[in-house]
């Protein structure tokens, strides 16, 4: 018969000190949400602009090549 080992994350979640350390991540990024919440709102837009033009360079991957596909068409 195979041996059936218990799976790297059931492993992961079993051991005392790991689940620790999750409750403790959780309760520290619940605290930093709500005392800093009005922070993070508030930098949002600016980080909205800021998207725009890596979006604009990596969806048209640069300029120069909108004009490209068309003269293959005509």
């Amino acid at each position: 018969m195979k041996d059936e080992q218990p799976s790297e994350s059931r492993n992961w979640l079993r051991s005392r000190g790991n689940i620790l350390l999750l409750l403790v991540l959780a309760i520290v990024g619940f605290l930093l949400f709500t005392d800093h919440r009005t922070h993070v709102f508030g930098i949002l837009p600016y980080l909205l602009l800021l998207a725009c033009p890596f979006l604009h360079m990596f969806m048209h991957r640069g300029h120069g090549k909108h004009g490209n596909d068309r003269k293959g068409h005509q």
